[in-house]
C-alpha cells in the first residue's frame, strides 16, 4: 500500500510512515468498532426481515402517495431497529435541524418551555430556537420559553443546575439533549451517559419528554438512546443512517403519541403519516439504512485514526485514540486559523469527488461566523461521507467525519497531515 502510494500520489514518505504507524496501534480499537458494526447490523437485518421486505417496497408512488408501502414500512424497520415505538422517515426532511425543528414545533406549545440540558445547541438551532438573529418564525416567536443549563468546565453534565431549573420553571415541557458535540469541545454524550441523564430528569418530572438530537451517532453503540428512556429522536439520511446511499431525508422516531405529533408538523395535521408520496428514492432509502451499520463503522475507524495521528503531531484532540466513542465526529484543536484551512484543504485532497477543489471560509447560512467546509461527497453535505468543517473563530478548532469506506478516509487523513506538517516544518 505505501508502495502504491509513494508511485502514485505526491506523498512524503514521512507522513505515511506516521499514518500506518498510527493505524498499526488502533487494531484494538479497530476490533470493537467492527464487534459493535456486526450487532447492529443484525438488529437491521431482523428489522427487514420480520417486516418482510420484498422488491414491492421499492417502488415509487407520486401526487399524495396514498398507500405507499415502501414509505411506511420503512417507517416500521427503523422504529423497531431503534427500539421505538414508532417512526417517522421522509426525502421531504431536508437536513438534521429540519428533524430536529419539526420534533420541536410539532411537540411544544405556546407558553411551554423547552430545556436545553446540555448547554447551547448546534449553531444552525439558534435561530430557529430565538437565541440569536431575527426571532420571526422562532420558537420564542411562538411564545415558546427557552432556558439553557450550561454543562460544566469539564464537559461533564450539570444535575443540580438541570434540578434547580426544572424546579424553577414548573412550565419546562420538554428536555432536550445533545448527543454529538457540534462546534463545542466537549466529550460526546454516550448511551450511557444519556440513560443516566434521562432517568434523572425522569425522576423529578416523570412528565418531561427527554428529546435527543442523535446526529452523527446512529449505529455507533450497540443501542440509540431510544433504547436508555429516550422518548424521542431526531437525524438526517445524509449521515450515518442513510449509508451514504440515501440522497436527502431526515427521520423522528420515539414514543407512538410524540411521533403522531411530529408527523402532523412534517406534513399536516388531519394528514400526518397518512400521506406524501415517496418518488423514487425507497430503494435507496432502503439499501442505505441495511449498509448503514457497517459505514458508520468505517466513519468511526478513520476518526480512531485522525486522533492518533494528530495526537503525534502533538495537537490537543477529543476524543483521544484511545477514547470510547458515541459518534463519528472527531475534534482537533489546532490555535491558528491558517492550520485549520490547511487541514480542511488536505481532507478535500483525498476526496472522491472534488479533489481538485481549495476549499476557502465563507459566510455559511445559519452560522455565526465564516466557516470553512472540505466536502467532496457524492450527495452535497452528505457528513457521512469524509468532510471536515470549521468555524474561524478562536480556539480554531477543526472537526472531522465520515469515510464510506476506512481506506478512502485514510487517504484523507495522509493528505490532511501533510499540508499541516509542511506548514510546521516539519517536512
Amino acid at each position: 500500500m505505501k508502495d502504491y502510494i509513494l508511485k502514485n500520489f505526491d506523498v512524503d514518505k514521512k507522513v505515511l510512515d506516521l499514518v500506518f504507524d498510527v493505524e498499526a496501534q488502533c487494531k484494538d480499537k479497530f476490533e470493537k468498532a467492527d464487534k459493535i458494526a456486526g450487532i447492529n447490523q443484525m438488529k437491521v437485518l431482523k428489522a427487514f426481515a420480520d417486516n418482510k421486505v420484498s422488491e414491492a417496497h421499492f417502488a415509487y408512488t407520486t401526487g399524495y402517495g396514498y398507500d405507499d408501502l415502501g414509505r411506511d414500512t420503512l417507517d416500521k424497520i427503523y422504529a423497531q431497529a431503534f427500539g421505538a415505538e414508532d417512526a417517522i422517515v421522509r426525502h421531504t426532511i431536508i437536513s438534521g435541524t429540519h428533524a430536529l425543528s419539526s420534533a420541536l414545533f410539532g411537540v411544544l406549545r405556546p407558553g411551554d418551555c423547552l430545556l436545553a440540558v446540555t448547554g447551547k445547541p448546534y449553531d444552525t438551532l439558534e435561530q430557529l430556537i430565538g437565541i440569536s438573529g431575527n426571532a420571526s418564525g422562532s420558537l420564542k416567536d411562538f411564545g415558546i420559553n427557552y432556558v439553557q443549563v450550561d454543562l460544566k468546565e469539564d464537559g461533564s453534565v450539570d444535575f443540580e443546575g438541570i434540578k434547580k431549573a426544572i424546579e424553577e420553571h414548573p412550565n419546562v415541557k420538554m428536555a432536550m439533549l445533545q448527543r454529538s458535540k457540534g462546534y463545542d469541545w466537549r466529550p460526546t454524550l454516550s448511551i450511557d451517559d444519556i440513560e443516566k441523564l434521562v432517568s434523572f430528569i425522569k425522576s423529578i418530572r416523570s412528565d418531561i419528554i427527554c428529546f435527543t438530537d442523535n446526529c452523527y451517532g446512529e449505529f455507533i453503540e450497540e443501542r440509540e438512546p431510544t433504547q436508555a428512556g429516550a422518548d424521542l429522536i431526531a437525524g438526517s439520511l445524509i449521515k450515518n443512517p442513510g449509508g451514504g446511499l440515501a440522497p436527502t431525508g431526515g427521520y423522528i422516531a420515539g414514543r407512538r403519541d410524540l411521533v403522531e405529533l411530529v408527523s402532523s408538523r412534517v406534513t399536516s395535521v388531519g394528514i400526518g403519516k397518512e400521506c406524501g408520496c415517496s418518488l423514487n428514492v425507497n430503494r435507496s432509502f432502503y439499501q442505505g439504512f441495511f449498509m448503514a451499520p457497517h459505514v458508520a463503522s468505517q466513519a468511526l475507524k478513520a476518526a480512531i485514526l485522525c486522533a492518533g495521528v494528530y495526537e503525534k503531531l502533538g495537537f490537543d484532540v477529543i476524543p483521544k485514540m484511545d477514547d470510547d466513542r458515541s459518534d463519528i465526529i472527531q475534534a482537533i484543536r489546532f490555535g491558528k486559523p491558517e492550520l485549520v484551512i490547511g487541514f480542511c484543504q488536505g481532507i478535500q485532497k483525498g476526496a472522491p469527488v472534488d479533489a481538485y477543489v481549495t476549499p476557502l471560509p465563507w459566510d455559511m447560512p445559519g452560522y455565526q461566523s465564516q466557516v470553512i467546509m472540505a466536502a467532496g461527497a457524492f450527495v452535497q453535505g452528505a457528513s457521512i461521507e469524509l468532510s471536515a468543517d470549521a468555524p474561524i473563530k478562536p480556539p480554531y478548532i477543526a472537526y472531522m467525519q465520515g469515510g464510506l469506506t476506512y481506506e478512502s478516509a485514510r487517504f484523507g487523513i495522509i493528505m490532511s497531515a501533510q499540508e499541516i506538517m509542511k506548514s510546521m516544518g516539519m517536512l
